[in-house]
This record gives C-alpha cells, sequence and structure tokens, in this order.
C-alpha cells in the first residue's frame, strides 16, 4: 500500500480540503497506513498534477481568501481498483523495540524497563483511540463513514461498516499483542538480578 493509495481510499468518501483531509487521514486511515503531514499535501498536488484529483478553490475566512478542496476523478478510482487487484506486498520487519530488547546487555535495567513500559504505554494508547475509532462506526457517529455509505445502496451498509470494524480490529489484536510482550518481558526483567551500567 502507499500513501497515495490511504489517500485516494480516504477521498472516494467525497470532496475535502487539504486541511480536513489531513485532520481526517490522522483519525481514520492513518490507523492504517501513517504519513505525516509534510507527504499528504505534497503527494496530493502530484495527483492532482496525473489528473487522479481534481483540485479547485473554495471560500475560505474572510477577505476573499479561497483554499484548495480535492475530489476523485474516475482515473483516482480506476487507481483503486488497479492497486486492489495486485497482491499485498509484504516487506521485512522493522522493530527498533525488538532490536533493542536483544541486546539489553547494553542498557541498565532502568533504560530496559523504561523501553517496555513505553512500549506498553504507546500500544495502551493505540488501543483506546482504535476502540473509540471503532465504537464510532457502530454508532453511526463518524461523518467521514456516513458520507461514504451514503453512495452506496443501504443493502451494502452493513458490509461496508463490518469490514471497516474489521481492519480496525486487526490493529487492536496487534497492539494487544504488543501490550502483551511488553508485559512478559517487564516481568522477565523481575526473574533476574538488577544490573546497572
Amino acid at each position: 500500500m502507499s500513501l497515495r493509495s490511504a489517500l485516494l481510499t480516504l477521498l472516494s468518501s467525497g470532496p475535502s480540503t487539504g486541511y480536513d483531509i489531513a485532520k481526517n487521514f490522522h483519525s481514520s486511515v492513518g490507523f492504517l497506513w501513517h504519513a505525516p503531514d509534510s507527504q499528504i499535501y505534497p503527494e496530493l498536488k502530484k495527483m492532482q498534477a496525473e489528473e487522479l484529483l481534481t483540485g479547485y478553490p473554495v471560500p475560505w475566512g474572510s477577505k476573499g481568501a479561497t483554499k484548495t478542496e480535492y475530489a476523485i476523478t474516475d482515473a483516482g478510482i480506476a487507481y483503486l481498483r488497479e492497486w486492489y487487484a495486485k497482491p499485498v506486498a509484504y516487506r521485512p520487519e522493522r522493530s527498533e523495540v525488538r532490536l533493542r530488547s536483544a541486546y539489553f546487555e547494553f542498557a541498565s535495567d532502568d533504560e530496559a524497563r523504561r523501553c517496555l513500559k513505553d512500549h506498553l504505554e504507546h500500544h495502551q494508547q493505540v488501543v483506546d483511540d482504535v476502540q473509540f475509532q471503532i465504537e464510532e462506526l457502530h454508532d453511526g457517529s463518524s461523518a467521514i463513514h456516513q458520507s461514504r455509505l451514503a453512495q452506496y445502496p443501504a443493502g451494502e451498509h452493513s458490509k461496508i461498516t463490518q469490514f471497516k470494524v474489521f481492519a480496525y480490529e486487526g490493529i487492536l489484536q496487534q497492539a494487544r499483542a504488543e501490550i502483551t510482550w511488553a508485559t512478559q518481558g517487564l516481568a522477565l526483567l523481575d526473574t533476574f538480578e538488577p544490573t546497572e551500567h
């Protein structure tokens, strides 16, 4: 998956300004594909140049100011369909926390414990955030999701919603597994005599 695909999936729910795209990206598809704003805005411009999106000025604030609103084009939809037709490209794992934990002999016990506690706390926040997204999908309070559903027949709404939840539940399961792993590491540290460096 690429940032381009992630942005196109977001825009397939309806037109949006660059600011709103970035904001909604981080609170929805961003849980599945991370990217900073510094990558999002240039990619929107590239996709507009390649006619995967259209961009047009809309009023903003006062004094005749405008901002750009983007909408997916037929070419953008075709790009998404082609992307879905390709197999997933799996990449080798890169995990700094596991690399560090494999070589805790270079760390004090306090440093090792801090590393694992930070990992645990990070993934607990992921669990909290993703559970909130799932609740919004279930109770219908996600404006982006409601906009997406409005484009499809009512008979397809349940399937669309359930697969969104399914994707987020995959993130939940991963985060909970990371919490379990970090908790086991902390317990393992407690089985050894304290060491300092």
